[in-house]
């Protein structure tokens, strides 16, 4: 099956998805070519992604400059973010997925500032509550209220990471979890509302779409194993 097809699949399991629930908004679909090599984002690209994820700083850098032009391609930043890279990955990304504490946005902050960048940014939130995980708690509500008005990102909204189980009960607790923390963080923060919730992978993003993701993440599913 062609990437075309694979995307066309998704894209109607989606409507399929929120037709049952009721829903209707626009889902973006991000085509997670990490590790893959610089001509799969192109065909990417081709076949109808407007958005790409990579996870890897350097990686990226090398894979970014191979390309040829690709008007209108989001780039964004879905992976864990070391300090050391922050400068390089706001320069190279329209948006950074993944901001999970108020130490590393303030660091992203400064270095947008810099460069005279205006930073998209969703803030991530540990749903799960998965030691190994990185992001806010949902306690911290009014810290991540805080980061929606930084002057140099422009926080879309938030992100999770469902929990590593087939337990679908608990992997939906998760998504539902991170809309239901959008709802009382957009009570109150005025006009400044949080549009997006990118939630759901490849094995999970159906129950996503139900609990009203606005992003899904896939890769597996599209380009198979990791080529790296």
């Amino acid at each position: 099956m062609s990437l075309k097809s694979k995307l066309n699949e998704v894209r109607s399991k989606v409507k399929e998805v929120q037709e049952i629930y009721g829903l209707s908004h626009e889902v973006e679909i991000v085509g997670v070519t990490k590790t893959h090599p610089p001509s799969i984002i192109e065909e990417s690209f081709s076949s109808g992604f407007r958005s790409i994820g990579e996870n890897r700083v350097q990686e990226a850098e090398s894979k970014f400059k191979l390309l040829k032009e690709l008007p209108g391609l989001k780039k964004r930043f879905i992976g864990n973010l070391q300090s050391n890279k922050i400068n390089k990955c706001v320069s190279l990304f329209d948006t950074i997925d993944s901001i999970d504490s108020k130490k590393k946005m303030l660091k992203i902050s400064r270095a947008a500032e810099k460069i005279n960048k205006k930073i998209i940014g969703l803030i991530e939130v540990n749903t799960s509550q998965e030691i190994q995980k990185s992001g806010f708690e949902v306690s911290q509500l009014d810290e991540i209220i805080e980061c929606c008005f930084d002057k140099n990102v422009e926080i879309e909204g938030l992100m999770t990471i469902g929990p590593n189980t087939k337990n679908e009960k608990k992997v939906r607790q998760s998504f539902r979890t991170l809309r239901e923390l959008r709802e009382k963080i957009n009570q109150r923060i005025g006009h400044r509302k949080l549009n997006h919730l990118s939630m759901g992978m490849s094995g999970d993003y159906k129950i996503a779409i139900a609990e009203g993701s606005t992003m899904i993440r896939i890769g597996s599913l599209f380009y198979g194993l990791r080529s790296l």
